[in-house]
C-alpha cells in the first residue's frame, strides 16, 4: 500500500469561488487544493466523494439487472409467456393481479430492502462478510413478509415461483457482488477507490495502525500522512514512508495539504482535551470521516459494543464465549461435510494410497502425536510424504531452515526428505486428506488452529495456549493467509484471532478460500 504524499494544486483560491478549490479526478478522486492564501485561518479541504457515489450507483444498476433477470426468468420458466394471475381468494373487491405486475412489484420491494439494509454502503465494501450477510438477511425478511401477507390476506401466490426466486436471487446477487468486490480489490491494490487517511497519535500507535491497514489494502484505507506529538515536518514515521505533516495541533492544515477524507485517531493521550470533538466539528459532513482506532487488533465486531455513559462512549470488549449451541453447530457441520466428502473422494484416497506405497519403503500413513483441544494429545494422520527415516534426519536440518525468523516451527523450502510423490501431494495439500478421519473421530475440526507438536507447545508463551480453546483444524486462517511463508508471530496471531472470533460464516469463508488455495497454491505451499 502506497503512503507517499500526493502532489496537490497549491494555487491560491478565493472563498467566493469554492468550486475552483477542489478537483474532481475520475481516476483518483479526492485531490484537493491547498488552503486559501487569502485568509490566515486554515480551512479544511473538501475532497469530492465521487468514487463512493459512483460505485454505489454501479451496484444499484447491477442489482436491478440481476433481479430483473432472476424474477422474470423464474416467472417465464414457471408460467411461460402467458398472462398468469395471482388469485385473490374470498374477496371479490380485489381483482386478480397479473404475475407481470407482481414480479415488477417484487423487484421494486427487493431493491428497496437492499437499500434499507445499507448493503451498498462504502463502509462495508471490499472486506468482511457484512455485505453478504445484509443481502441474505434483507432478502429472507422480504420473502417472510410476503409469505405472511399472502396468508393474512388470503392471496394465492405460486409457492414454486417464490421458492425458486428466493434462493436463486440470493445466489446470483452474492455472485454479482463478489465479482464487483474482486474488481474493487484490484483497484484498491493500486491505490484507487480508497479513503485517504490521516493518522493522529503517538509515533508507536501510528506505526502499528499503519502496518495493520497496509496488511489489508482491500479494506480501502490508504495512509497519506500523520500528525504526531514531535511534529517533525518533512520527516517520516520510523520504519515507514508515511510523511509527518506536523503535530497534533496541525490537523486542519494537514487535511488541506494531503486531501485526506478520513482522520483516524490511533491514540488520544497526546491530544489536548476536547481535541477529538473539535476535529469532528471541523470535518465536512458526509464527505470527511472521523475514525477512532484503538490499539485493539484481531477482535471481531460482534465482541465489541459501545455503551454511552454520561456522554462518554465506553467500548466494551466481550470475552470469547463458546456456547453449547455453537459447539453443536460446528460439530454438525464437521460430521456432515466430512462424511459426504470422504465418500465422494474415496477413489482419490485409494489412488494416493497406492502411489505412496509405490514411492518407497515405509507405511502409507504417517502418524504423529499432536496437541489438540484443551491441550489433550491425539494421533494425527497424513499420507506419508517423506522417506521412512525422516524424523532421524530432522536434527541435522534444523540449522538450514528457510525462515530463520521462525524459532518454533521447522520450515525448509527444499526439504531433501520429501519424496517425489510427496512433493506433489504437499503442493496441493493432498497429504492432509487422511485427517478427514480425525475430523470424523472428533479429535480435529475442518477449520481451526494449526495442530502443534508437543515440542512446540513446550516453547509457547502463556497467551499462546489460548489456541487450545478450539479443536485444531485441517485448515484455518494460517493456511489461507500464507502457510509456510508466515513467521511464528503471524501464525500465532492468526490462530488466536480465529479462536477468539469464531463464527459459522467465517468457517465457510475459510473453507472456500482453502479450495481456491489448494487449486492454485503458488509459492506458499511446500
Amino acid at each position: 500500500m502506497t503512503s507517499s504524499l500526493e502532489k496537490v494544486d497549491a494555487t491560491p483560491t478565493s472563498r467566493s469561488d469554492p468550486a475552483t478549490a477542489q478537483t474532481d479526478n475520475e481516476l483518483d478522486p479526492g485531490v484537493s487544493s491547498a488552503p486559501s492564501a487569502a485568509t490566515n485561518e486554515p480551512r479544511l479541504a473538501v475532497p469530492p466523494d465521487g468514487w463512493r457515489k459512483r460505485f454505489a450507483r454501479r451496484l444499484w444498476i447491477s442489482d436491478l439487472l440481476t433481479l430483473i433477470w432472476v424474477v422474470y426468468g423464474t416467472q417465464i420458466a414457471w408460467f411461460g409467456l402467458g398472462n398468469a394471475q395471482v388469485s385473490m381468494r374470498e374477496d371479490h373487491r380485489l381483482s386478480d393481479i397479473s404475475y407481470w405486475m407482481f414480479s415488477a412489484a417484487l423487484i421494486v420491494l427487493w431493491m428497496w430492502v437492499l437499500s434499507l439494509s445499507d448493503s451498498r454502503s462504502d463502509r462495508i465494501m471490499g472486506s468482511g462478510n457484512t455485505e453478504y450477510v445484509r443481502i441474505v438477511d434483507a432478502s429472507i425478511r422480504l420473502f417472510g413478509v410476503i409469505a405472511i401477507g399472502a396468508f393474512l390476506f388470503r392471496v394465492d401466490v405460486a409457492r414454486g415461483f417464490l421458492l425458486i426466486s428466493l434462493p436463486l436471487g440470493i445466489s446470483v446477487l452474492l455472485f454479482e457482488r463478489w465479482l464487483w468486490r474482486q474488481w474493487l480489490i484490484s483497484q484498491r491494490h493500486i491505490g484507487r477507490y480508497s479513503a485517504k487517511v490521516l493518522l493522529v497519535g503517538s509515533d508507536a500507535s501510528v506505526r502499528e495502525i499503519a502496518h495493520e491497514l497496509a496488511r489489508t489494502p482491500s479494506a480501502g484505507y490508504r495512509v497519506v500522512g500523520a500528525c504526531v506529538p514531535t511534529g517533525r515536518v518533512a520527516a517520516t514515521i520510523d520504519g515507514t514512508d508515511i510523511p509527518i505533516m506536523g503535530n497534533v495541533n496541525a490537523i486542519e492544515q494537514a487535511i488541506a495539504i494531503t486531501g485526506a477524507d478520513t482522520v483516524a485517531v490511533s491514540s488520544t493521550d497526546e491530544l489536548p482535551p476536547h481535541k477529538v470533538k473539535q476535529i469532528s466539528w471541523n470535518l465536512v459532513a458526509g464527505q470527511q470521516h472521523l475514525v477512532l482506532a484503538p490499539s485493539i487488533i484481531d477482535i471481531a465486531g460482534p465482541r465489541i459494543h459501545t455503551r454511552p455513559v454520561s456522554g462518554l462512549p465506553l467500548i466494551h470488549v466481550e470475552t470469547p464465549r463458546f456456547s453449547v449451541g455453537q459447539r453443536f453447530l460446528k460439530r454438525s457441520m464437521d460430521v456432515v461435510i466430512t462424511t459426504a466428502g470422504t465418500v465422494l473422494i474415496s477413489p482419490v484416497l485409494a489412488f494416493l494410497a497406492i502411489s505412496v506405497r509405490l514411492s518407497g519403503p515405509g507405511p502409507i500413513l504417517f502418524k504423529q502425536v499432536r496437541v489438540g483441544y484443551q491441550g489433550r494429545e491425539f494421533t494425527m494422520f497424513k499420507f506419508r510424504s517423506m522417506v521412512d527415516n525422516a524424523e532421524d534426519l530432522l536434527e541435522d536440518l534444523k540449522d538450514k531452515q528457510r525462515d530463520a525468523g521462525n524459532e518454533v516451527l521447522f520450515k525448509m523450502k527444499n526439504d531433501p526428505r520429501i519424496t517425489s510423490i510427496g512433493r506433489i501431494m504437499r503442493k496441493y495439500s493432498l497429504d492432509e486428506l487422511p485427517q478427514l478421519y480425525n475430523v470424523i473421530g472428533g479429535s480435529m475440526s475442518l477449520v481451526g488452529p494449526r495442530p502443534p507438536l508437543p515440542s512446540e507447545v513446550e516453547q509457547y508463551a502463556d497467551h499462546v495456549h489460548r489456541r487450545f480453546l478450539a479443536k485444531p483444524g485441517m485448515t484455518g486462517l494460517w493456511q489461507v493467509s500464507g502457510r509456510s511463508m508466515l513467521s511464528w508471530e503471524e501464525s500465532v496471531r492468526l490462530d488466536l484471532s480465529y479462536v477468539e472470533n469464531w463464527s459459522l460464516v467465517g468457517d465457510i469463508t475459510i473453507l472456500a478460500r482453502t479450495g481456491r488455495a489448494a487449486l492454485a497454491p503458488g509459492e506458499t505451499a511446500h
